[in-house]
């Protein structure tokens, strides 16, 4: 991927329940005006190759926002948020503070440039906090391109203090998709089964956080590790989940969840078997998922307004892990109808059912991304567990991390250009931790939780 800078969106006002924020673009500052509407910045293109197995992160200097008694602290604190995202992303390299030459940042002047190239800082940023009488905080940032001495980007943001991390990644994705040229993926949250206890009595409990481990919050109870709950998966508004529960050693099923409310139903309609693998349609209005009926399992889709179902395989074996095309059209499965555990494509409608894995071993977990060209799995094979990815008809099949512990469970940013999975370290107290890796394949993080966790869920950008 090659993607050439494109001017930012117009402000536009976000909302939802708990949280309220509204966005204005801030002008240049005085003599750049020109400049800025008629030049080309020095920064028009950042490179970032996803075939690659490295990349040369792009050098950026973020400084404190700037403010008075508790708005600095404020500041300090987005600020070092804003830098921890960006870092890692995997394509920017933040400049250590140490090295600041300027250190008497005015948000409404521009910065020394001079003084930001010695230190070979390609892009700046820079801005303010202030409390506002409503209590609400006014956060501004600006983005510079240092080697052309040209603003990129300036946004005025209103909040509650409460919400400043989130601001600080509605900042981050704006940089990010500033000199990208593509969507971040910040202002987002991941939602995944936290485990805790010995092995073989773990109790298991929802669990949500923003995509860099903070604000974490539980969402059901695991007080009996005979309750079980797996493969939460959210809904394309990011506000309902559905996952599989097993409650006193009672047949599995398949909930709905809001996670505003904690309000808990069974999916409607009537399953004569065993159900497992939800997953929603693009449009929220359908769920596809597995029911298991003697010793085969079939893919069936539920209409969520009706209750109605529909079979979509009929075919002797297991067909499990169904997920849809981010345009709903196609869905991907795992099948071992031709002897061992493949990936198959078939259209919505469950017509045309095609194999397209066939490098060897056995593959499951299959996610189509939301830009909907690759499709991430599972693949086993020689005794290691491998991620990677796949463009739909099978071909150009990359292996992004490999290892002999067990790992799994693939799951997409919402831009399409990370992948977060669960590894289950070694020993016998050893369980499953969250790692993410980028598509070149390069940066590979674990993420932070308190306990083990496993089947991580990413949602959509918040709105």
């Amino acid at each position: 991927m090659t993607a050439a800078l494109a001017a930012t969106a117009t402000a536009t006002g976000i909302a939802r329940p708990g949280f309220s924020r509204t966005v204005r673009r801030l002008a240049p500052i005085g003599a750049l005006v020109a400049a800025f509407f008629s030049a080309t910045p020095a920064l028009a293109v950042l490179e970032v190759d996803i075939t690659r197995g490295n990349i040369a992160p792009l050098p950026i200097a973020i400084t404190n926002l700037v403010g008075t008694g508790i708005d600095a602290q404020l500041g300090a604190d987005i600020s070092a948020v804003i830098t921890a995202d960006l870092r890692r992303s995997g394509i920017f390299a933040p400049t250590d503070a140490a090295t600041f030459i300027q250190r008497d940042i005015n948000p409404d002047e521009a910065p020394r440039f001079g003084d930001w190239r010695i230190i070979n800082s390609q892009a700046l940023v820079t801005g303010r906090v202030v409390s506002q009488p409503d209590g609400r905080l006014r956060v501004e940032f600006r983005l510079w391109d240092v080697f052309a001495g040209q603003q990129l980007d300036g946004q005025q943001l209103y909040t509650t203090p409460q919400n400043w991390r989130r601001i600080a990644h509605i900042i981050a994705d704006a940089i990010y998709e500033r000199l990208t040229g593509e969507p971040g993926y910040f202002d987002s949250r991941i939602v995944f089964v936290d485990e805790t206890g010995p092995r073989e009595a773990r109790i298991r409990r929802l669990a949500i956080m923003d995509q860099d481990g903070a604000n974490l919050t539980y969402l059901t109870p695991g007080g009996n590790p005979n309750d079980i709950v797996l493969t939460p998966r959210f809904s394309p508004n990011s506000q309902e989940l559905t996952y599989m529960v097993y409650r006193s050693n009672r047949a599995p099923q398949v909930v709905l969840r809001n996670i505003q409310t904690g309000q808990e139903q069974l999916l409607p309609g009537q399953f004569t078997g065993m159900t497992f693998a939800p997953r929603f349609s693009p449009d929220g209005g359908r769920v596809v998922l597995s029911m298991q009926s003697g010793a085969d399992t079939s893919i069936f889709v539920l209409d969520l307004r009706t209750g109605g179902q529909t079979r979509l395989t009929n075919v002797p074996a297991i067909d499990t892990s169904p997920s849809y095309s981010p345009d709903g059209r196609q869905i991907v499965f795992t099948s071992d109808r031709g002897g061992s555990p493949q990936l198959y494509v078939m259209g919505a409608d469950g017509s045309n059912q095609t194999r397209i894995s066939y490098a060897g071993g056995t593959y499951s977990t299959p996610v189509w991304s939301p830009r909907g060209d690759l499709i991430a799995f599972t693949r086993q094979m020689g005794g290691e567990f491998q991620i990677g990815v796949m463009r739909p008809d099978g071909s150009g099949e990359r292996i992004l991390s490999t290892s002999t512990s067990v790992q799994e469970g693939p799951t997409w940013a919402p831009n399409g250009r990370v992948i977060v999975f669960s590894r289950t370290d070694g020993g016998p107290n050893g369980g499953p931790r969250l790692w993410s890796i980028d598509l070149t394949g390069y940066n590979e993080i674990m993420l932070p939780t308190p306990n083990f966790a496993s089947d991580p869920a990413w949602s959509p950008l918040l709105n």
